[in-house]
């Protein structure tokens, strides 16, 4: 028997901006060697010619709405996410789907939607729920978004677990409770210490406490995780200025500066 695709939603949220947007979307693909799904993932017709031959599978269809997101192709993702959706109405994955499409055309209230309807059909599945959470902090709800990354992180199947943390670490210093979010980020790093969003935090976070020493160190790991990352560099910086080490923040400037502006630190996969 079938099982519907996974879709999973990662936000990486840098303390200094806090969580503000969905930043890409990974799809979860079951093993082949089951002999549960291909591993092709083909793009079907959407244009009406062949209205009488479209494939009707719910899984092939939000496989290729994926690619279709990935690529940049909204109008056709939302097409066959629709599609998907007619064929499975209670498809959290295709709500998670079309919740990314609207945030990725700047339609906040519409994902938010869609990610809604996604918990509310499975409410204890970590993906929906860090998904959820991740919108109501970007939409001034900080307070009420933890609730639901603590039902991602006790999901068993969750499968990236230290990117729940580091949301729910943000979104806790969002809601002004600095000692969950250091509980957050901590834990995040347990789990994968390269997390930069969890660096970042901690970073800045032992930056306000004037604890300096330790600043610099997560912030050398953060950069070391993310080497261009212009925030990290910013950061870094005056870390050193406040040490005392003049020519260490010179070097980090001169990183800095050569930077090519608008560029930013490459997207990590998770």
């Amino acid at each position: 028997m079938r099982r519907e695709l996974p879709v999973l939603v990662v936000a990486a949220c840098l303390l200094a901006s806090g969580c503000s947007k969905l930043e890409r979307l990974t799809i979860i693909r079951p093993s082949a060697e089951r002999g549960e799904y291909t591993k092709t993932s083909p793009t079907y017709d959407v244009s009406g010619a062949n209205a009488r031959s479209r494939n009707t599978d719910p899984t092939q269809l939000l496989m290729s709405a994926s690619d279709l997101y990935l690529k940049g192709d909204l109008a056709q993702a939302e097409s066959l996410a629709q599609r998907a959706l007619k064929a499975e109405p209670r498809s959290g994955d295709a709500h998670t789907l079309l919740g990314a499409i609207a945030n990725a055309r700047g339609q906040a209230a519409a994902a938010g939607v869609h990610y809604a309807k996604a918990v509310e059909i499975a409410p204890k599945t970590g993906i929906y729920a860090n998904n959820y959470g991740t919108w109501l902090c970007a939409n001034d709800q900080a307070m009420a978004s933890l609730a639901w990354f603590d039902v991602a992180i006790a999901d068993p199947a969750y499968p990236t677990r230290a990117a729940a943390l580091a949301n729910a670490g943000s979104c806790a210093r969002q809601a002004g409770q600095l000692e969950r979010a250091e509980a957050s980020w901590r834990q995040a790093l347990a789990f994968d210490p390269g997390n930069v969003a969890a660096l970042s935090g901690m970073a800045t976070l032992q930056f306000s406490r004037n604890q300096y020493l330790d600043a610099r160190a997560f912030t050398e790991r953060w950069l070391a995780a993310a080497p261009d990352d212009v925030d990290g560099l910013g950061l870094a910086i005056q870390v050193e200025q406040k040490l005392g080490d003049n020519a260490a923040a010179s070097r980090y400037l001169s990183r800095l500066q050569a930077i090519p502006s608008g560029s930013g630190p490459a997207p990590r996969t998770q």
